[in-house]
């Protein structure tokens, strides 16, 4: 006989065996109920409240605006008040780096004033005074309002513009005047002697 018909099997060969298309070793899917399997407990949903209560860390003031913007956000993906919060301590935080990065931008401006060379040194005071004058004189006091809030009153190329609008106006100058002449009257010039 040959290799061939050795190794291939005849249904009575197989006929007292079991035939089953799962791994042997594998006995979870024979064993297993069905009906459980399509009910696996789902992990329970967060509990989402009605309203968030958002404590904000000291020195940070909740924009009410903003809280309810957070809110509607918190409810859609159903965050519980733990995760909420979580959430609104990362955004304070970065507001408060945001803040004092600023603040380091704004200091950075003051010391390049004092240094720089054409406004700055021994004359700075004089030459604020020069720029403040001309704030005053052609800024309104929304602009000014603008310059404070933001920081832009302190950047060095706000304060050289207002201070060379300042020197514009306040330089004096001599207004050279005609010499008066001879009357250009034409009555006076027919009739001299008639006053």
């Amino acid at each position: 006989m040959s290799d061939a018909t050795a190794v291939t099997s005849t249904p009575a060969n197989d006929a007292g065996e079991p035939k089953t298309t799962e791994n042997p070793a594998d006995t979870t899917a024979s064993t297993a109920d069905p009906a459980a399997s399509a009910q696996d407990p789902k992990p329970a949903e967060p509990a989402v409240p009605e309203s968030y209560e958002l404590k904000m860390p000291e020195g940070v003031q909740l924009d009410s605006v903003a809280a309810d913007e957070f809110s509607a956000v918190a409810k859609e993906l159903k965050l519980d008040q733990a995760a909420a919060q979580k959430l609104a301590d990362v955004g304070a935080k970065m507001a408060q780096r945001q803040a004092e990065n600023h603040v380091k931008l704004v200091e950075t401006w003051v010391e390049q004033v004092k240094a720089d060379k054409d406004i700055g040194g021994d004359k700075l005071d004089e030459n604020l005074g020069v720029a403040r004058k001309a704030l005053e004189q052609f800024g309104t006091p929304e602009l000014r309002d603008v310059l404070n809030m933001t920081g832009f009153g302190n950047h060095p190329e706000v304060i050289k513009a207002f201070y060379k609008i300042g020197k514009a106006i306040s330089e004096d100058r001599f207004v050279a005047g005609a010499p008066k002449g001879a009357e250009s009257d034409p009555a006076k010039t027919l009739f001299p002697n008639m006053n």
